[in-house]
Parts: C-alpha cells; sequence; structure tokens
C-alpha cells in the first residue's frame, strides 16, 4: 500500500460525507499525515445498517495523528456550506484541499424514479459538488498546492451506463463535468480538478446493505481509493489537472504492482464498478452474473429453468416460519417472464408465511420484482448475484426498496438449506 510521505502535513483538507465509507478513509489517510480534516456531512446518529457519526469519524481522525473539525452539513443547503467553511477558515486558517465525495444512488430506471429520489441525487451529486466547489475557491486560491478531488466516474457516453438509471448517471456525471470545467476555469489559479473512481466494487457499508456479503466478497476495502486519492492530492497542482483517474491505474504508477492486499475477501474474483472502460461486457451478460469461481458453487448443467420456479418456491415455502415472518415483515410479487412466466405472492409477514401461484392482483404486497423467470432461478439458488442484476436491469423492483433488500437473507437460507 502507498506510504504516507508527510506532504500533506499542517493542510487543511475540507471532505464532503466523510463520516463512513470512501470519504472517511480519504480523512484518515490524510490524517496519518498530520493534516487537518474538516468532515461535513449530516450523520450525527448511526444508523441501524450505516455505522458511523461525524463525531465517531472525527474520533478516529484525531487518533490517526490529524486534527478534525466535524461540521453538521447538508450540502443540500447553502447556509449551511457557507458556514461550515467560515468555520473551517476560522479553525484552520485557510483550506488548501477539498474532496467531493458526498453521493446518493437510486438505480432505479425513468418511471421506477420518483421526482423526490431525481432531486436528491442531483441535489447532493451535481449541485452539492458544485456548492462545495464554489463555497472553497476563494480559500483554495490562497492555499499552497490547491486540489479539487472529485469521486466521480470518467465520462463514458455509451448507452449501457444510462439505459436503467438515466437519473444517477445524469447525477454522478454532474459531478464529473465539474472537473472537466472547473480545471480549465481554474488553471491559471494553480488549482488542480480531478476525478478519482474505482476499478472494481468497494466495501463500504453502503455496498453491504445493498448487495449482501456476496457483493462485499466481491470487492476492494476503501483504502485503495484512500491511497489512490493521497498519491494525486500530493501531485503538483499545476502540472496534474484536468484527468479521471482509476486507483488502481494511479496506485501503478507509482510503483504499487501487488493490489491484493486491497481485496476484502483475499484472492476472490472482483466485480467491476460502474462507467469503468471494459466494463459493458460484465454488465450486459446475464446482468452481471458472477463467475462460478468467484462464488465457490458448481454449476447446476444445463438450463436452469427446467422445473426451476415451482420446486424453488416449494423449496421456499418449507423454510416459512413464524420467526421468519416476525423478521422479515414483509409482502413480495415476483412478475417472472420467459419460459416459465407466472404471478407469484410470498408472504413472509403473516403468520408462519405462505406461498401463493397465480396470485390475485388484490393482494397487497410491499414491494413488486420483476424479471425473467431463468434469471429469477438463478438468483435464488446464488448463480447470479441479486445486486448485479439489480444494477444491470435484468431485476426490476417497484415498492419499498429497504423491504427488497431483506430477501438477500432468504436467498442465502434457499443456498444453504435447500438441494435445488
Amino acid at each position: 500500500m502507498a506510504l504516507n510521505s508527510g506532504k500533506l502535513a499542517g493542510k487543511t483538507a475540507y471532505i464532503s460525507g466523510a463520516s463512513r465509507g470512501i470519504g472517511k478513509a480519504i480523512a484518515l489517510k490524510l490524517a496519518k499525515d498530520g493534516a487537518n480534516v474538516v468532515i461535513a456531512a449530516k450523520t450525527t446518529t448511526a444508523h441501524p445498517k450505516l455505522p458511523g457519526t461525524i463525531y465517531t469519524a472525527a474520533k478516529e481522525i484525531e487518533e490517526a495523528g490529524g486534527k478534525c473539525l466535524p461540521c453538521v452539513v447538508d450540502i443540500r443547503e447553502e447556509s449551511q456550506v457557507l458556514k461550515s467553511v467560515d468555520e473551517a477558515v476560522s479553525t484552520f486558517g485557510g483550506i488548501d484541499i477539498l474532496v467531493n465525495n458526498a453521493s446518493a444512488i437510486s438505480l432505479t430506471g425513468t418511471l421506477e424514479t420518483p421526482m423526490k429520489k431525481y432531486d436528491l441525487m442531483n441535489s447532493i451529486n451535481a449541485r452539492g459538488t458544485y456548492l462545495c466547489s464554489q463555497a472553497c475557491l476563494p480559500y483554495l486560491k490562497q492555499g499552497k498546492n490547491p486540489q479539487i478531488l472529485n469521486i466521480a466516474p470518467p465520462l463514458n457516453m455509451k448507452p449501457i451506463w444510462f439505459k436503467n438509471h438515466t437519473a444517477y448517471t445524469m447525477a454522478k456525471y454532474g459531478m464529473s463535468m465539474c472537473v472537466l470545467g472547473m480545471a480549465e476555469e481554474f488553471k491559471s489559479d494553480g488549482i488542480a480538478v480531478n476525478a478519482l473512481w474505482p476499478k472494481t466494487a468497494i466495501a463500504t457499508a453502503a455496498v453491504e446493505m445493498l448487495g449482501g456479503e456476496q457483493m462485499m466478497n466481491a470487492s476492494r476495502k476503501p483504502e485503495i481509493m484512500s491511497d489512490a486519492a493521497y498519491v494525486i492530492l500530493t501531485k503538483n497542482s499545476r502540472s496534474y489537472t484536468g484527468n479521471f483517474a482509476i486507483d488502481e491505474d494511479v496506485l501503478r504508477e507509482v510503483g504499487v504492482n501487488d493490489l491484493t492486499p486491497y481485496d476484502w475477501v483475499p484472492g476472490a474474483e472482483l466485480v467491476p464498478d460502474y462507467f469503468v472502460e471494459g466494463a459493458e461486457e460484465f454488465f450486459m451478460q446475464q446482468g452481471g452474473e458472477l463467475k462460478k469461481s468467484m462464488k465457490g458453487q458448481k454449476s447446476s448443467g444445463g438450463s436452469s429453468s427446467a422445473g426451476g420456479v415451482d420446486d424453488l418456491f416449494a423449496s421456499i415455502t418449507g423454510l416459512l416460519n413464524e420467526e421468519m415472518t416476525s423478521k422479515v415483515g414483509a409482502v413480495y410479487r415476483f412478475v417472472l417472464s420467459g419460459d416459465q412466466p407466472g404471478n407469484w405472492v410470498l408472504d413472509i409477514k403473516n403468520g408462519p408465511g405462505s406461498v401463493t401461484k397465480d396470485a390475485p392482483d388484490d393482494i397487497d404486497s410491499s414491494c413488486t420484482m420483476i424479471m425473467d423467470s431463468n434469471d429469477f432461478t438463478k438468483m435464488f439458488k446464488g448463480e447470479l448475484n441479486s445486486m448485479q442484476a439489480f444494477m444491470s436491469g435484468k431485476l426490476k423492483i417497484k415498492g419499498d426498496m429497504a423491504q427488497a433488500l431483506k430477501l438477500e437473507k432468504l436467498m442465502k437460507t434457499v443456498q444453504n438449506k435447500s438441494k435445488l
């Protein structure tokens, strides 16, 4: 892993969304140099599934050797951003580095994306990045080797990156366009503006919540992003600007050729991230089906459709009980197409639970999942990663997304206890 050089000692970095994940990893990396870190995030109380607050992160930063100013900031609110920037300058005397890390995500299609969610993503991703940059720029102009780093993807205009989640891509590319424009706009001021994006999925609490253990096992640790960010932030701001960098490329350029220490699970096959050149094939094939070597499971051989859906629901029925319904508390509708079309309702909310085939429309459900019957059986057997199926558009979800995420545990139970 890239070693700290001490170049950022005494520098002040303003980092949005640094209470957890990649933002916190970057903050800790800078703190090891003795940097001052301003955490601009709104998390003051830990989420049950997303641990970490601005205060717990601040404690870790100071224990790592830096100074920290935790600021309660919703970057959608201009007054809160401006206040936090003023506090940062008053506390540390200026701002040398801005890391635009805060981001919102909803991998939903046009008809499944309510305007409230559209506004959230664009307000945080594109507008929030623009606002934080605008607020910090007067001080960056006075900083030493001033840097803006956006955690944003390269601008890749291939339809695959738009078709299943146009709103999210627009919002995320808004951060990228800030790099494109501001790098040129502030080049004469010596302010570097660059983007950094991961080559693979990164193991954060958010990824675990969305994709479960299987997705975590196919990811790298956040430290690969923080190490790459450190390399960029210590470059000469006048000579390195306007770049859309990929984490592993940055590290290889400075001699870090063994990237296996960054694997969440040593030796596991990794899932590529969105927007990365060369990843299109992965996201187009079978909804991003994970290779057998990553799962450590043997292929069932032949078509997954043969007797698949009926047998699968029979197995699920045998696993239902009152303990499970008390924990899950949700009703799922599956609308399947393909070789074995059907409309099924899986009740894991009432009594001991139940499965209804050819379910009438008047049965209320927490969420509806729409997909091909072959992909459905593969997903429950562990041959198709549910998050990748969703991300690629093979699985469409309508209704309560939080309830949909609870199915991951049931799928694991089916895989462990059922002989499919």
